[in-house]
């Protein structure tokens, strides 16, 4: 335990750090308008690293998740571009197609032993090409004569301001109520639950973040519809992973397949579940980098997939398998999204971005080796 605390002491400290670094070298790191723009890009990373974390908990991986990203964004943008399909009914089927590629893709790893690795690199190659092919190498913008439609305005809506209070007192009374149930069953069960004081600060402090980000988004716009979605999502995986029998799977898994085969967990259904979720949030996300761009271009989500891995790994999901939490995920997409977004405004070149993302990994990687070896 002493080693987890650890990283989630380091975890925080990184991003003190990251933050009080951009907001001395760019002051405008720390506007409004700014960190709006900077929950968006957030719900963008934070989304696919929760797929990450469904697949990462049974001991697999996904290289072919930023590729799937541009070519869902792209399906859907041609569809409502170039053939007159209302948004809707093109986002709809570009996630219906997405689910099922990668439930595809989990059948062969699980039922065919086919590496993961080996597996999803090929779709990482076979999806840029289909999305390149999709869009022929051209920007297809997803808004035509500026206009707009419910694809655009995944990442362009904002909820108005006292819909944006209202949503946050929402969120920390439904928090309260899942605590305090959850609190009484233990109760009733016999086994230990924090002190109420404890437990009361808990959520006092959840609360004051909940309104500081509700403020902070309503200083500019509001709250982004992206960050609701974001929100939406981790909720779902968050009760997939710690409140279904599909959760416990995965972690049983990841912790040792053949002890979970023997003990009778449906280990194919469960990793090809994974997968199918996966690519349903894929697609999601690849509406969001989409609209979020303007437009289908032959560089959307390019390299997502590694910055996904990277806050999973950084929020302390072991590649291995069987640990990652939702929260931790979330704080590990936040260090992402503060670097990407404080070296953009820092007009850092590309070159360096690639260097710097990497790095990230590596010791992100190199951490979880280190912290792993004490389990």
């Amino acid at each position: 335990m002493r080693r987890f605390a650890i990283r989630e002491l380091s975890m925080l400290v990184a991003l003190v750090a990251i933050w009080a670094f951009f907001a001395w070298r760019e002051p405008v790191f720390l506007s409004e308008r700014n960190l709006s723009l900077l929950s968006i890009e957030l719900a963008v990373t934070a989304t696919l690293a929760l797929g990450m974390l469904l697949v990462l908990l049974p001991g697999q991986i996904d290289l072919s998740a930023g590729s799937g990203v541009g070519l869902t964004g792209a399906v859907a943008a041609v569809l409502v571009f170039a053939h007159g399909v209302p948004s809707a009914l093109a986002l709809l089927v570009a996630l219906a197609g997405a689910v099922l590629v990668w439930a595809g893709m989990g059948a062969l790893v699980a039922i065919e032993r086919i590496p993961a690795f080996i597996i999803t690199l090929g779709g990482l190659l076979v999806f840029r090409g289909l999305h390149w092919l999709t869009i022929q190498n051209r920007t297809v913008p997803i808004v035509e004569g500026g206009g707009s439609n419910l694809y655009s305005m995944l990442t362009s809506w904002y909820l108005p301001r006292p819909a944006g209070v209202a949503l946050g007192a929402l969120v920390v009374a439904a928090v309260a109520a899942l605590r305090w149930r959850a609190r009484r069953r233990r109760q009733r069960l016999g086994f230990p639950v924090d002190e109420p004081e404890t437990a009361l600060l808990k959520l006092v402090v959840l609360a004051q973040a909940v309104f500081v980000v509700v403020l902070v988004a309503n200083g500019f716009r509001g709250v982004p519809l992206a960050l609701v979605i974001l929100g939406a999502v981790a909720a779902l995986v968050h009760a997939l992973t710690m409140h279904t029998p599909f959760g416990r799977y995965l972690y049983a898994i990841g912790g040792n397949e053949e002890a979970a085969l023997v003990s009778g967990v449906p280990v194919r259904a469960a990793v090809i579940g994974a997968y199918a979720v996966m690519g349903a949030i894929v697609a999601l996300t690849g509406f969001m980098q989409t609209a979020y761009s303007g437009a289908s271009t032959t560089t959307v989500g390019s390299l997502m997939e590694l910055d996904a891995v990277a806050a999973c790994v950084i929020g302390g999901t072991s590649l291995r398998g069987g640990r990652g939490t939702v929260l931790g995920v979330l704080f590990g997409a936040l260090i992402m999204a503060s670097l990407l977004n404080g070296m953009t405004l820092m007009a850092v070149s590309p070159e360096i971005k690639y260097v710097a993302r990497g790095l990230v990994l590596a010791l992100a990687v190199w951490i979880d080796l280190r912290l792993g070896r004490g389990r």
